[in-house]
């Protein structure tokens, strides 16, 4: 079954009936697939609405995760560099350090999380805590301090977006991976576009309430929603497919049998396995040096997100105006994401819905680095924004490329993320060349768009290998098959199975 699932451009329908085709023995989970196909599509469908409801909230969660830590950029406009005496270098390293943090801590955060049976309870105490630190950015008074709380605010924030990854990746199938993770990143999207309507609102409302500046109160309140919001996470999120409250034993079951049928395999670790053998797994795949790469060329190219309200500055209206239209881009964005998401789900291709936002983005830098005309470069921050859309598409081809066992796929998810966000560190110095509307900024991130794109059409032609050879070994008996023990640990999987290209 895994075989028809995974082929690229399945119809959609035809995948849906394979899904339910009654299997009259155990698979290899040990979970019995003799399920009544009536009776299990009324189960998936239970199952996938009571899911998406509960894992709705991570987008909630995401939107608090970026406002908490994007907001110095809205602060920056009403005073922040000011009141603290901070020159451009300085504020560049107070947004940088938050990635040192945030890369120290992703693996060990996910080696954790995979193998812990209450991963819901762990995001919220560390939702919890990150929102505790950003408030603490309210009473920052000097760089030094400043400074200390993003290092601990990106050491603590650390631990939610990898995590969660892991978590859909254990519930949904390939062929719906896509489409939830851009609904999770849309509260990425959403938030750029949120923070800038509550920007305006505070910093041009709360100036001097209580004797302190708007911009200490933007920290504080946005903190404060974000702790409020962490207490419910423990209650809602899932945990995991065969322990998670609230969901009927039925419905469990059948959550199980859909990631076993989905790869071929149960989507479990062995349990001689150690703490460790997932880092030691994912070291020695090549695969995620060339996602590491292509990712953090990626993430260069999208450093103009930090500085978005910045940019839309350069169109010469009042800091409130400036705020209010930075928000239509990120939600034009947001709507774009989930049709590429969608369609790349029905198709089952990762490759073009990658490349084809990161042309569209092309297309907003050159028309940024060609004209000063308002009106064109207003619409360039639109084409802008939706180079995200790859950016999701390629979480989602992270996650399927390195399928089983879990605790590698957890050590792959966080270890290319965490290395990712080195392009968030030097996208907080690109920046800094004003000259022209940022011209030259806008010249390095167009390159940077190119390496990605290079590096994905070399990604995918490595998948192809793969796939050939993974053919030539379906092509053997059944019993041959089974008994093949190759050394390249992406070559040992269930007959049936290919990668997503």
């Amino acid at each position: 079954m895994a075989d028809e699932i995974s082929k690229t451009g399945s119809d959609a329908a035809q995948i849906e009936k394979q899904n339910i085709e009654t299997v009259e023995k155990p698979n290899a989970s040990g979970i019995s697939s003799s399920i009544d196909p009536t009776r299990r599509a009324q189960l998936e469908k239970s199952l996938k609405r009571k899911l998406d409801a509960r894992c709705s909230l991570f987008v909630l969660i995401y939107i608090m995760n970026y406002l908490d830590r994007n907001n110095i950029a809205a602060a920056r406009l009403k005073g922040l560099e000011e009141d603290l005496d901070l020159d451009y270098s300085e504020y560049a390293t107070c947004l940088s350090i938050l990635y040192v943090g945030y890369i120290l801590m992703q693996v060990p955060s996910n080696i954790f999380i995979n193998r812990i049976s209450r991963p819901s309870i762990y995001i919220g105490a560390i939702m919890l805590l990150w929102g505790l630190i950003s408030t603490l950015s309210g009473v920052a008074h000097n760089f030094a301090g400043m400074v200390s709380i993003r290092f601990f605010l990106g050491f603590v924030e650390a631990a939610f977006l990898p995590g969660a990854l892991m978590i859909l990746s254990k519930w949904y199938t390939r062929r719906e991976l896509t489409t939830r993770n851009a609904i999770l990143f849309c509260g990425n999207l959403i938030s750029n576009a949120f923070s800038a309507l509550v920007g305006a609102g505070v910093l041009s409302n709360m100036q001097g309430v209580l004797g302190h500046a708007a911009w200490r109160w933007l920290f504080w309140i946005e903190g404060a929603a974000t702790m409020a919001i962490a207490i419910s996470a423990g209650f809602i999120l899932p945990d995991l497919p065969h322990n998670t409250r609230g969901f009927t034993k039925e419905e469990l079951e059948v959550a199980q049998l859909r990631m076993t049928e989905d790869v071929g395999e149960a989507d479990v670790d062995s349990e001689e396995q150690g703490p460790w053998d997932g880092l030691f797994m994912a070291a020695k795949d090549s695969k995620i040096y060339i996602m590491m790469i292509t990712f953090t060329a990626y993430v260069v190219g999208l450093s103009f997100n930090a500085f978005f309200p910045t940019l839309t500055g350069t169109l010469g209206f009042g800091y409130v105006p400036t705020l209010l239209m930075s928000a239509p881009p990120w939600i034009f964005s947001c709507l774009f994401s989930l049709c590429v998401a969608w369609s790349s789900d029905r198709y089952q291709e990762k490759f073009w819905h990658i490349v084809g936002p990161i042309l569209v983005g092309l297309l907003g830098f050159i028309i940024s680095m060609s004209t000063l005309n308002v009106a064109a470069r207003y619409v360039a921050l639109f084409l802008q924004a939706a180079s995200y859309a790859g950016f999701i598409v390629f979480y989602s081809w992270i996650s399927t490329s390195f399928p089983r066992p879990p605790a590698k796929r957890a050590v792959a998810i966080a270890m290319i993320n965490a290395f990712s966000q080195l392009g968030n560190v030097a996208g907080s110095y690109v920046w800094d060349l004003e000259a022209n509307g940022f011209r030259q900024s806008y010249g390095i991130v167009t390159a940077m768009f190119g390496v990605t794109i290079v590096g994905c059409l070399y990604f995918r032609m490595v998948l192809s290998r793969l796939n050939d050879k993974l053919e030539e070994q379906d092509s053997l008996p059944d019993e041959a098959h089974d008994a093949i023990d190759v050394a390249d640990e992406s070559l040992r999987m269930q007959k049936g199975f290919r990668y997503l290209v």
